[in-house]
Parts: structure tokens; sequence; C-alpha cells
């Protein structure tokens, strides 16, 4: 692909680079290096879209391409936003939380044509129905390590799969990247050809 038109993944996440290889979208990685913080009054779709254009932008204010994806991913449980849990006691409190009752995860999109200078926004809900989760099993789960990086403190597609009684949704969504809604939008935009 020429430079030019090439597509920059705007996240440093594994997860993420190996949904758009497993759909045949090849990508550059760029990762953002921006706040992700909450607003006052932000919905978390609001929080999401605003955090994935602001990626998208930020890279493609550093790096040559044409087309950039921004994203970014909260749980949502009981009215709380979950980010990356900061340490393991926030690990614990956070699937204690999601043991046993639904939640929804939400994964804001932004795909921007820098060309054109237009962007594609959008987010995605997935609602996650969780087990109730021994005391034993949190602590196992976060011996692990793999809590750290991710929203809400688990991995849909890791150690955290026995955890998941069922969802409603989009399951690349839950791993990071709503797959099918971010293909169609690169088709849209001309990113991918037919």
């Amino acid at each position: 692909m020429a430079i030019k038109n090439r597509i920059v993944l705007a996240s440093a996440s594994p997860r993420r680079l190996e949904l758009l290889a497993s759909a045949g979208v090849e990508v550059d990685v760029f990762p953002s290096d921006i706040p992700e913080e909450e607003m006052p009054g932000e919905t978390p779709e609001d929080h999401v879209r605003r955090l994935a254009r602001d990626k998208a932008f930020f890279t493609a204010g550093r790096t040559e391409g044409r087309f950039f994806i921004g994203a970014d991913t909260v749980v949502v449980c009981a009215g709380e936003i979950m980010g990356k849990p900061v340490d393991p006691a926030d690990a614990e409190r956070m699937l204690k939380k999601l043991s046993g009752v639904p939640h929804e995860v939400i994964t804001g999109y932004a795909i921007f044509d820098k060309e054109r200078d237009d962007a594609l926004c959008d987010a995605v809900t997935t609602r996650v129905f969780f087990k109730p989760l021994r005391d034993g099993e949190i602590a196992a789960y976060i011996a692990t390590g793999c809590p750290f990086d991710k929203a809400g403190a688990y991995a849909i597609q890791g150690g955290a799969a026995h955890m998941v009684e069922r969802i409603d949704g989009s399951y690349t969504n839950v791993v990071g990247l709503p797959l099918c809604e971010v293909v169609e939008a690169l088709r849209r935009l001309g990113a991918l050809q037919e």
C-alpha cells in the first residue's frame, strides 16, 4: 500500500491489530498519547466517541498516511464508567462489582480521512452477563496480570472467558473493536476496495 493511502491504527492494542488483520485489513501502528479523563456531564457513548476521535486526530498530526483509526473501550456497570484498573485492589473492586450482574461494554471508534478532512465516528454497545464470581477466581485472575490493561479489568478473549455467561451484541466489540462496523466504515470512506 502506498504510504499516501495507508491506514494507521492509533492504538498499541495487540487485540485491535489482530482483529483488523483477521478481516484482511492491513494497518500500520502509531499509538496516540492522549489523556483519557472523563468530561463533566459526558455520557459513556460521548466519552468513547470523543476519545476515539481525539486519538485518530492526534496520530494523523504526527505521522504520514491517509486513514487513521482511533478507538476507546469502557465498561459501564451500575452507572460507573470503568476504565483500566490502577492497581490490584482496583481490579478486585471492579470484578466484584461485575460479579453476577449484567453490564455494558461500549467502544467508540473514529476513522479520520486526512485527505478529505472528514471523520466517521460512532459507538457500539454490547451487553455482557457475568456469572457470580468466587473470591478465589478473582484473586487467581488478578494474579495473572491480565486485568491491568483492560477496561473493566477483564479480557473476554483471555483468562476471563469462563466468567462470561453470555453476551448480547458484538463479540469483537467486547474485545476492543466493533469489527463489522469499522470495516464497513473503512469501505464507505474508500479505504478498502471491494
